[in-house]
């Protein structure tokens, strides 16, 4: 499965509504986005926990209202063809999804989001099209008891190695820990989105035989695509979807 990170955000401003639609325009069979809960309990979709990056304005999300928030432009930051650009309401970018896509909401904030979150997908009339990731055990532990339902993952980062002499990171990344995979079963989750540059083959296999996903974040070099997708992957997540789709 290819996934279209924060909608297909190489061409698009990332997590707006021209983002998304491209991406389904594109036949991606699934799309990415990150969510955050405004100070009047509004779930939005925004990577990052101000609004500095996108749209100029330094706001806070959890300190403002949705009815400031919308009045910002992040479009013109991508491209001026894209000025006028809002951030999205979740439960507005979910109406979107096509009968047979996929959408993965990552939490970026904390367990206050969930009843707000159980809410618009219970409400979305496609549920059985959500899966749930985040990088925060706890939070994504707490969304699975509150919705066992729906598929959550657990994302992961990985670290370089560091030179034993002068402590310094070296260009090899350390391989994707086996423990992992026992935490995410001790916790009952379903899978795990971990960055492609730790994966290796005998990680895959060994979280396959007890029953989790495996995806890989975030993969815009086709050799690259190549090389996971052998190694077994369930889904690619990628900035440019298409040329990714097409090509492997």
């Amino acid at each position: 499965m290819i996934i279209a990170h924060r909608g297909a955000s190489a061409v698009a401003p990332e997590n707006t509504e021209a983002s998304f639609t491209l991406a389904w325009q594109m036949k991606v069979p699934a799309a990415e986005c990150d969510i955050y809960l405004t100070r009047d309990n509004q779930v939005i979709i925004l990577h990052d926990p101000n609004t500095k990056r996108t749209a100029g304005a330094d706001m806070k999300v959890s300190e403002v209202n949705y009815s400031e928030l919308c009045q910002l432009d992040v479009g013109s930051f991508k491209d001026e063809k894209y000025a006028g650009e809002k951030i999205p309401l979740l439960a507005d970018i979910i109406e979107t999804i096509p009968a047979d896509g996929k959408f993965l909401i990552e939490i970026k904030c904390g367990k206050e989001v969930l009843p707000y979150l159980e809410q618009i997908i219970n409400k979305s009339g496609k549920r059985s099209q959500i899966v749930i990731i985040g990088f925060n055990i706890d939070v994504i532990t707490e969304a699975k008891k509150l919705m066992p339902d729906i598929p959550v993952c657990w994302l992961v980062m990985t670290e370089k190695e560091k030179d034993k002499e002068t402590g310094k990171e070296t260009d090899k990344w350390i391989p994707h820990s086996l423990d992992l995979i026992r935490t995410a079963k001790k916790h009952n989750l379903d899978g795990l989105d971990v960055h492609w540059e730790g994966l290796s083959k005998e990680f895959i296999q060994k979280a396959h035989r007890v029953g989790l996903k495996v995806y890989a974040w975030t993969v815009d070099d086709l050799p690259v695509a190549r090389q996971v997708k052998r190694m077994g992957v369930d889904g690619i997540t990628s900035n440019k979807p298409d040329l990714i789709m097409k090509n492997i």
